[in-house]
């Protein structure tokens, strides 16, 4: 009798797996993605605002190509030929004031090009590489750096003159203290031989002669880097100034990564990156005062806060720590439109300040003009550390500023008046601002926000002082919008959540229909019904409302097992209402839950999308809140849908392998296996720029390491591990898995299995590698959450 007690639930779940069926395998969605269809990327516009360029692949080539479309004749799609691509190339462009001028670069020539007429002329053909043409404020000039140097063309007298004198070598000496110092071989060559001696002293007199006459002229200016190259070269708009980068790289020891099936037959070190904590590149601004013949260099040293320690010195009660001036990184001058004023953005290298700064072009004095400080680190949409880019400008009224801060916890656009420093926000509220610029009239703002709703972008139109933003779009999911040059019409890059991206066109009007270009879906793609997964929020142990994914099966054919999916790249949203960059993982949900299992996939705590402090609920602590709103996930499964506890995975790859490890060993009550896919093992061995940012670095706060990495818990493990890995990673390395395995071998672990892929890099490319791994994980959740 006990024994047929015990088979009764086997049997119930051999009765539930043969009901539980799909017409989807892993070999069938892991082919070439190319089966699904082709879909646009990358929507532009030509210059006439009557052609839409973008990606596309309806020739079935082996990759994506450029594709027009007319307006004309909407329904005609066609690649663009090379000769005509090349003909449309612009190197390096800029416009005048009215954009009624072109000026761009075509193989070591200077073009003009009439907008109205569509004709070029050359200006200037060079004898070297050109870069970086620009109008100067007047618009008759325009300059150009070349070699080092930059240079001005005069549009009216059809000249060029250059206007810095920078040279790459060493400074000359000084030799006017050696003039009167022979060595001793001449010396003793002039005492014996009288006519050379005679003919030196005859030759010093004439210099002397042509030096008295010539000493009211002044000697050139030359400007020596000492065998450093400048970069970024530009001209101020008013032609009196220049600026320049001078970088200086760190000196950090990369790693190397062994491909052992190298085309050659032999085993060849790749050059990887260097691990975190090393010393940052550094980089200097010079200014180039091109009326008084003088360079001088920006410096920190004045900036507020240059010398705070950060909040986690607190930890270290026994460290003696040195309030000392922080390094920084500098970006390039960003010059007022008439060119009498400049700003620059600056970032501390341990990422925990932003300073926005006016510049004195006459002394290189620094006035700051907003400082943002996160303990955690300065992240965030739009918003750019030192040279890393991010919204910043001028105005055309010359004293007003713009730019994105996290201040109020969300990346909102701000105005500054220079002259008054007085602050405005133009946006505000629980969302986020992306991309916003400037109409070609200057008199308003065009910008892409989740206003409506975190899982949705829409773009909109707002006046340039700031007021009522127009809502410019309509269509639930992403609108990636291109804005026409006439900025009458939108090309958008539009998808939902279950439908991959088409390109569409509208009117540039509030209320106006989008007009579909497109249809890249294969027939065999639009057979199956893809689930649009609902967007469900749960309650985290700290009271936080976590959004995630949810795919639920048929009641009758739910296996009461489920698994939570952790993306990757920490920094990364994929709880939304578009086509997930992740399609891979999404028709794999779909065959999960037509077996019958429950899907989670949570936007847990470091993800993108939710403002500041959703960003750095991770900081020093990496497996802290983005763990426990994984197990919090499984908590609400359990509660609201029917989940067996007993029956619960998780997988994931890069930082959703680290989470799955990290749930391996320190939740081994909740998840029973998991996946850990080409994922991080030990954060002393990743790079610098991401994980400094969140756990400082290991020299200076190992706690955070410590408590972060997963290396050191392996002995929690209790489940049933899968790691996964691409040999040729050079993102995290196979090192990482490799010390793990040494780990587990140390500590006796006999639960954990690991599959190797040879060919593969971070991201996989063969379809039989996807293949492979995907059956693996699957069968992993079929032999453990269904089987007894």
């Amino acid at each position: 009798m006990k024994q047929k007690l015990l088979f009764l639930p086997l049997l119930c779940i051999i009765l539930i797996q043969a009901q539980a069926q799909s017409t989807l395998s892993v070999e069938y969605i892991m082919r070439d993605p190319a089966w699904m269809g082709t879909f646009p990327s990358n929507a532009s516009w030509s210059d006439d605002s009557q052609t839409i360029y973008f990606r596309y692949n309806q020739d079935k080539d082996p990759a994506d190509s450029l594709y027009k479309l007319g307006l004309a004749e909407k329904s005609k799609i066609s690649k663009v030929t090379w000769k005509e691509l090349k003909s449309n190339e612009r190197d390096d462009q800029d416009f005048n004031a009215d954009r009624s001028l072109r000026v761009y670069l075509w193989d070591k020539k200077l073009m003009l090009e009439d907008m109205g007429t569509n004709t070029s002329e050359m200006l200037i053909e060079w004898p070297e590489n050109l870069g970086n043409p620009k109008f100067l404020a007047n618009e008759q000039e325009i300059a150009f750096s070349s070699k080092s140097n930059i240079y001005i063309w005069n549009r009216a007298t059809k000249s060029v003159r250059q206007a810095t004198n920078i040279s790459t070598g060493p400074k000359p000496k000084d030799k006017s203290k050696d003039e009167d110092k022979e060595d001793w071989l001449e010396s003793e060559n002039l005492e014996l031989l009288s006519v050379v001696n005679e003919r030196k002293e005859k030759a010093k007199m004439r210099k002397d002669y042509r030096d008295a006459f010539n000493e009211s002229e002044d000697e050139e200016f030359v400007y020596y880097t000492d065998g450093k190259s400048p970069g970024n070269l530009q001209l101020s708009p008013d032609g009196k100034f220049a600026t320049f980068s001078i970088y200086s790289p760190s000196q950090n020891k990369n790693t190397k990564v062994p491909d052992y099936v190298d085309a050659s037959g032999y085993t060849v070190d790749l050059n990887a990156r260097s691990k975190v904590g090393n010393e940052p590149t550094k980089v200097e601004i010079g200014i180039y005062d091109l009326h008084r013949d003088s360079v001088y260099f920006l410096s920190a040293a004045d900036l507020p806060g240059i010398t705070d320690l950060p909040d986690y010195v607190k930890d270290y009660p026994d460290k003696t720590w040195e309030e000392k001036e922080r390094d920084v990184m500098f970006s390039s001058l960003n010059f007022s439109p008439d060119g009498k004023n400049a700003i620059v953005n600056i970032g501390s290298a341990d990422n925990k300040d932003r300073w926005i700064a006016a510049v004195d072009l006459q002394t290189g004095k620094l006035t700051t003009l907003d400082r943002q400080r996160d303990e955690a680190w300065i992240s965030g949409p739009g918003i750019g550390r030192s040279f890393y880019g991010g919204t910043l400008g001028w105005l055309p009224d010359n004293k007003h500023i713009y730019f994105q801060s996290e201040e109020t916890g969300y990346s909102h656009l701000y105005l500054l008046d220079i002259t008054t420093g007085k602050k405005k926000a133009l946006t505000s509220g629980k969302y986020e601002v992306f991309s916003p610029f400037l109409s070609k009239d200057k008199k308003s703002w065009y910008l892409t926000t989740s206003e409506v709703d975190p899982g949705e972008r829409h773009f909109y139109k707002m006046p340039v002082m700031g007021g009522k933003m127009e809502k410019l779009t309509s269509m639930t999911g992403n609108n990636d919008v291109s804005l026409s040059p006439d900025e009458k019409k939108l090309a958008i890059i539009y998808s939902y959540s279950n439908v991959p991206a088409e390109l569409y066109i509208q009117d540039n009007k509030v209320g106006a229909k989008a007009e579909k270009l497109t249809s890249g879906q294969s027939e065999e793609f639009k057979a199956y019904n893809w689930r649009d997964p609902q967007l469900v929020k749960f309650t985290a142990e700290d009271g936080a409302q976590v959004p995630a994914r949810l795919y639920k099966p048929d009641p009758a054919k739910s296996n009461g097992a489920a698994v939570v999916f952790v993306h990757g790249a920490g920094y990364l949203q994929n709880v939304h209402k578009w086509w997930s960059s992740y399609f891979r993982e999404y028709m794999f949900h779909n065959l999960l839950t037509d077996l019958g299992y429950t899907v989670l996939d949570i936007d847990y705590r470091g993800s993108a999308g939710y403002g500041r402090d959703w960003r750095t609920g991770i900081y020093r602590h990496m497996g802290g809140k983005d763990l426990s709103d994984q197990v919090d996930g499984v908590k609400y499964l359990v509660a609201s849908h029917g989940v067996d506890p007993e029956r619960v995975g998780l997988y994931g790859g890069s930082y959703g392998g680290f989470i799955t490890l990290m749930a391996l060993f320190n939740a081994p009550d909740t998840f029973k296996s998991g996946a850990a896919l080409r994922s991080v093992t030990d954060w002393a061995h990743y790079n610098h720029g991401y994980t400094a940012n969140i756990l400082n670095t290991p020299e200076e706060d190992p706690i955070a390491f410590r408590r972060s990495s997963p290396i050191y818990f392996a002995e929690g493990l209790k489940g049933n591990l899968l790691m996964a890995h691409g040999m040729v990673d050079v993102n995290v390395h196979f090192q990482d898995v490799v010390r793990l395995s040494q780990r587990f071998i140390e500590l006796g672990k006999d639960n954990w299995e690991m599959a190797i892929y040879p060919v593969e890099d971070h991201g996989f490319v063969e379809p039989s590698s996807w293949t492979d791994e995907y059956k693996r994980i699957l069968k992993l959740f079929n032999n453990t959450l269904l089987e007894e």
